[in-house]
């Protein structure tokens, strides 16, 4: 009897080491492959009701798995997500919300959701983009293979967490030659907001194409997981990063920027971590973008770290679900426009913090597409209507509130229907008790944020959970008041612009801006504001003297900035773009300026050309 139990031990030591070198998944251990893509939202996706989509692979995809019907970014645009998705923390809470900006964060403390994988003994992979805008640390550091794809070392190094990204659905496939399209330009479906015109018809047609593609790689890799006989313990993960790709989508805080396509396939083994009934089934939970990280921790065993935000939204330790999703968005490339909004299942309420400035500026990466240019030259010549021209035109109001079951494309806002007055109310109150929630940066412009967190030797995250250095509940309260365009809080306007702190200076600057002709009595305030420590009021309260007609005290104080190295040269130039015309006297200073900020470099050099672009002026 010894001798066969000594050879049942022998034989276990075998299978035990055998499984140990080659890997296997387990029923509380699975593989997880994430196949994500670039910059399409639900709309171009044919499981999720576009006849038109040739997505057969995604929609096979759906039928095996479980679609999500309310699955939200919480940035429009992919580096900020990224970041989100790496850390799972908001953009927003790290200060890495500007596009591409590359602040530090305390990787001491942070670590990225991939470390814990590894810990736990899972073979982490990521072909191929990172992208995650976070500096002090190289982005592929977290990955076991930070490249092409390796199917047998994933295969022998069960179990695995491996993220393959597809970019044939990138906004820049979108660009180029419109003609010759194998999709019909006469079929496509336009959303409301776009006018029927040839060049926004022919670049939808396009586009199709690059979804087309996509698809056929998500169809290989499919292919490839089956080849591999890993399909039967593997979950599959699929979804697009943000919303996109025609213009007022990707970079725009509408539906059609944030609301993805999100689907998953779990195999029979993992049965009890089916969110329905059977495969094939939708699923109507709220999902937000930074639930993702906490849950496929949780989907293997792995508790999330307190730090993380977002909820686990499937498995054995699924928590409720949340009421509201939360986005925003802050400069995109060279474009600012600071913007938050907050839905729920049917209602979306957007809070514009920078409604003195249209949706539709110019950004040079948009307009390299013929949809766009073709658009605004439709605009210009005066043949838009209210719908399809609104997005060239100011704003019209600081919120905006969208009924998304009756107007999926947003474009009847209800904010000052009485009828909703009680949505409005409930949603203003949440994203206010959110943005104090989770640390919201972005109520001091780019440049003073980066300029207090480096006084203070501290990253921006450290910087904003310090009340002292960055009092958010006051700075909340003060842009209220300046967004409210109230000439009766004129003496709080004036209160603000002689305050310590120059975010309050700054909301301010801001308020009297939106009043122009009836901040009168601010004037002499005004005026000290040209001077003032930070470069971000100085730029507001020169933009203000332009409009009220004081052109020269603008360009005075404009040009000095420009000679003399400022710190906020984005704010400075896009002022002078804002301008127009009038900013023409600048065009030398513009043209002889030095970049020097510690803000990444790329974005106002960039400006510069653009704005002497458009003022007719070479480099």
């Amino acid at each position: 009897m010894s001798m066969y139990r000594n050879w049942y031990l022998f034989l276990m030591i075998i299978v035990l080491t055998t499984c140990f070198a080659y890997g296997s998944a387990s029923p509380d251990r699975p593989n997880i492959l994430w196949l994500t893509c670039e910059d399409n939202n639900v709309d171009w996706v044919g499981c999720y009701g576009n006849p038109q989509a040739k997505t057969p692979n995604i929609d096979k995809l759906a039928l095996q798995g479980f679609r999500y019907t309310h699955a939200f970014a919480n940035i429009p645009v992919c580096s900020p997500t990224r970041g989100g998705w790496i850390t799972g923390i908001h953009a927003l809470t790290l200060g890495i919300q500007p596009m591409r900006s590359r602040n530090e964060i305390p990787h001491e403390t942070i670590k990225y959701y991939p470390d814990y994988l590894r810990a736990q003994g899972y073979y982490t992979g990521n072909d191929r983009k990172t992208d995650y805008n976070i500096g002090g640390r190289p982005d592929g550091d977290c990955w076991d293979n930070q490249g092409k794809v390796n199917w047998e070392a994933m295969k022998k190094n069960q179990p695995f967490f491996q993220v393959i990204n597809y970019a044939q659905s990138h906004e820049s496939r979108a660009h180029g030659n419109v003609e010759n399209t194998r999709f019909d330009p006469a079929k496509v479906q336009l959303r409301r907001f776009h006018p029927d015109i040839p060049g926004i018809r022919k670049n939808y047609a396009k586009y199709y194409h690059a979804v087309e593609n996509m698809d056929k790689q998500i169809g290989l890799a499919l292919a490839k997981l089956k080849e591999m006989d890993l399909d039967e313990n593997t979950i599959v993960i699929h979804n697009s990063d943000h919303g996109g790709v025609m213009p007022r989508s990707k970079r725009y805080l509408f539906d059609n920027g944030i609301h993805t396509p999100l689907i998953l396939r779990i195999p029979d083994m993992y049965k009890h971590l089916w969110p329905a009934e059977k495969p094939g089934m939708t699923v109507d939970r709220l999902v937000s973008f930074i639930d993702m990280p906490k849950t496929w921790m949780s989907l293997v065993g792995i508790e999330p770290p307190g730090y993380m935000q977002g909820r686990v939204f499937l498995g054995p330790k699924t928590e409720p679900e949340a009421a509201y999703h939360f986005a925003y968005s802050g400069r995109q490339g060279e474009r600012l426009d600071e913007v938050r909004s907050v839905r729920d299942k049917r209602y979306y309420f957007i809070k514009n913090y920078m409604p003195y400035v249209p949706w539709g500026q110019y950004a040079d990466y948009l307009w390299k597409m013929e949809a766009t240019r073709a658009w605004e030259a439709h605009h210009k010549a005066g043949r838009t209507d209210e719908i399809t021209g609104r997005f060239f035109r100011v704003k019209p109001s600081v919120e905006e509130l969208y009924d998304t079951v009756n107007d999926p494309d947003n474009i009847r806002n209800l904010i000052n229907d009485p009828k909703y007055a009680h949505v409005a109310r409930r949603m203003r109150k949440a994203l206010r008790a959110w943005q104090q929630e989770v640390f919201d940066s972005g109520l001091l412009p780019e440049e003073d944020r980066a300029r207090r967190a480096t006084q203070h030797n501290m990253t921006i995250y450290e910087m904003v959970h310090d009340p002292k250095l960055y009092p958010l509940k006051a700075y909340l309260d003060v842009a209220d008041i300046a967004l409210e365009k109230n000439p009766k809080r004129l003496p709080d306007l004036i209160g603000l612009l002689n305050d310590s702190d120059e975010a309050v200076r700054y909301w301010g600057a801001i308020g009297c801006l939106m009043l122009q002709g009836k901040a009168g009595p601010a004037k002499q305030a005004m005026m000290a504001c040209l001077k003032d420590e930070s470069h971000c009021v100085r730029a507001v309260a020169a933009w203000h003297f332009h409009r009220i007609g004081e052109t020269q005290r603008c360009l005075d104080t404009l040009e000095w900035m420009l000679k003399n190295e400022t710190y906020a040269p984005l704010k400075v130039l896009s002022v002078a773009h804002w301008m127009g015309e009038d900013a023409r006297p600048l065009a030398p200073a513009i043209k002889a300026m030095k970049i020097t900020t510690e803000v990444t470099q790329q974005w106002p050099e960039q400006k510069k050309n653009i704005v002497l672009k458009h003022l007719g002026v070479s480099k």
